[in-house]
């Protein structure tokens, strides 16, 4: 099953590289995750991969870029991307998502909406047959500022979710996941997502929070790998 799930995701993330790349690509995000991994791979293979600059979106993706031999830079020098790739947690047919399941979501948030074109990689487990919430079900991660974890965590109880959970580090750290820009992640179950941005408005309005794994209105196109080895792609209603 494993091997099916790699070539799954390396046959989307080859085939979204190939038909949304633009021919003059001056900057390109590069979004973090296991699907990620093959756009920075087919990125590295191009022969023009020299002339143009990619944006991470925190340590993996800076790792993928050195790798992959492409030009590395950052957020600050280059703030208006030309298009970025990244995976999601989850995909709606709406094209909502929820990202965050590697605690890197804010910094992948800041990338896609500077970016002219967002272009979701994943393979088929992402597909959600009508909401969000519905096949990813660890609930909406959130980035928080650390002090705030108790005062959100009531909050957010408040506003309707199930179980509220700091995520923690696991076997390899004690305590808390920590991001990339130094701030804790709470995971919170609302079950199935009917109205995401909605529920991403009331979320970034409370005071500790810093935003939300709900991206909402940002995606162009999401490339699916499939079992059978096809690729499925949906398109935001223009």
């Amino acid at each position: 099953m494993s091997n099916l799930i790699e070539s799954a995701k390396k046959a989307a993330a080859y085939k979204a590289v190939d038909e949304n790349l633009p021919e003059n690509v001056g900057v390109v995000g590069i979004g973090s995750g296991s699907t990620v991994v093959y756009a920075a791979e087919r990125l590295g293979q191009l022969s023009n991969k020299g002339s143009f600059v990619c944006i991470p979106t925190g340590f993996q993706s800076k790792q993928l870029i050195i790798d992959n031999g492409l030009q590395i830079g950052t957020i600050e020098q280059y703030p208006r991307i030309d298009i970025a790739f990244d995976g999601a947690d989850e995909v709606d047919p709406k094209l909502n998502l929820i990202k965050g399941g590697g605690a890197c979501l804010f910094q992948e948030k800041l990338v896609a909406q500077a970016a002219k074109t967002f272009i979701v990689v994943a393979d088929f487990r992402k597909k959600s047959p009508d909401y969000l919430g519905v096949s990813w079900r660890r609930g909406v991660p959130i980035e928080i500022v650390p002090n705030s974890y108790a005062k959100v965590t009531l909050d957010l109880q408040e506003l309707g979710a199930d179980t509220v959970v700091l995520r923690q580090g696991g076997a390899a750290k004690a305590g808390p996941v920590i991001t990339d820009n130094n701030n804790f992640i709470i995971d919170a179950d609302f079950g199935s997502i009917e109205d995401p941005a909605s529920l991403h408005a009331k979320i970034k309005a409370l005071v500790g929070v810093v935003d939300t794994g709900l991206f909402t209105n940002m995606t162009a196109k999401a490339y699916f790998g499939e079992e059978d080895g096809e690729v499925l792609t949906w398109e935001a209603n223009k």
